[in-house]
C-alpha cells in the first residue's frame, strides 16, 4: 500500500475520527486521470482498514469544483491507466458503495460528468450553496451510463452556505464517530441491497462506452474541447 505521503492528485487526511480523501488537481477542477483513481483507490481502503477511521469524507481542494470526471486532456480514444476506458473507475465506485463505513461527499463547487456520478454514489451529500451538479457526456463525446436542482431531486442531503460547510460536515463526522460502527455497516448494506443488480448494468455499459471511444464521433468531442472550439457533431447524424 502506497503511503499517503507520496500521492500526487490526492491528499489523505485523518481529522478526529474521520477520514478525508481530497482530490488535489484544481488546474483542471479536480478531475480524474489514471493516478487519480489509482490514489483514491488506495485512500478508501487505507480509511476502510483503520479501525479509528469512523466515517470517510470525499471532497475536492479549494472552492470552485468537487470534480469534473474525466480529464479530457488524459483522454484521446481512451484515458491514460488500466481498466476497460483506461480508467479502473468501476473499482472505484463499487468501493465507495462496499467499503463498511459512511461516505460523505462534501461538494464544494462543481460536481460535473463522473464527479456528479461520485456524488450519487456516496452515501450522504452535503453541499454548499454554490454547489453545481450537471451531465455534460454528450457536448464532449462521452457518456455516464448510470443533475442540478438536485436538493429537491433527493440526491443531495443538505445544502448550507459556503463558510458553514465544513462545520456542517463535522457534525456528521462527530455523529457518525459516536454510532455504532456495526449498525452503520448493516445499515450501508441494506440500503445498497436493492440497487446491486446495477452493477452489471453499469459493467455493460462501460464496455459501450468504450466502443464509443474509439470512434470518430467521440474523438470529435475530445479535440474540440481541447482546441475550445465546438464540436461538428452533426455530420455523424444517425
Amino acid at each position: 500500500m502506497t503511503d499517503p505521503k507520496q500521492f500526487t492528485d490526492v491528499i489523505y487526511e485523518v481529522r478526529d475520527r474521520a477520514a478525508w480523501i481530497i482530490i488535489n488537481r484544481p488546474k483542471v477542477y479536480n478531475a480524474f486521470r489514471g493516478q487519480t483513481l489509482e490514489e483514491l483507490i488506495q485512500a478508501f481502503h487505507l480509511a476502510a482498514n483503520d479501525r479509528q477511521v469512523a466515517s470517510i469524507v470525499l471532497t475536492g481542494v479549494g472552492d470552485k469544483a468537487f470534480c469534473t470526471g474525466g480529464d479530457q486532456s488524459a483522454h484521446e480514444g481512451q484515458y491514460d491507466g488500466r481498466g476497460v476506458v483506461g480508467l479502473p473507475i468501476d473499482e472505484l465506485q463499487g468501493l465507495i458503495r462496499d467499503v463498511p463505513k459512511p461516505v460523505i461527499a462534501r461538494v464544494n463547487g462543481f460536481a460535473i460528468g463522473g464527479g456528479n456520478v461520485l456524488a450519487t454514489l456516496c452515501d450522504l451529500t452535503i453541499a454548499a450553496d454554490t454547489a453545481q451538479f450537471g451531465q455534460v457526456g454528450p457536448k464532449v463525446g462521452s457518456v455516464d451510463a448510470g443533475w442540478e436542482q438536485a436538493h429537491e431531486m433527493g440526491l443531495v442531503n443538505k445544502v448550507v452556505p459556503a463558510a458553514q460547510l465544513d462545520a456542517a460536515v463535522k457534525d456528521w463526522t462527530d455523529k457518525l464517530a459516536q454510532r455504532s460502527p456495526t449498525a452503520i455497516a448493516l445499515a450501508k448494506r441494506s440500503f445498497n441491497a436493492d440497487s446491486d443488480n446495477i452493477r452489471g448494468i453499469s459493467n455493460f455499459a462501460l464496455h459501450a462506452v468504450k466502443l464509443f471511444y474509439d470512434t470518430a464521433e467521440s474523438k470529435e468531442g475530445v479535440a474540440a474541447f481541447n482546441e475550445k472550439r465546438d464540436p461538428d457533431f452533426h455530420k455523424f447524424a444517425r
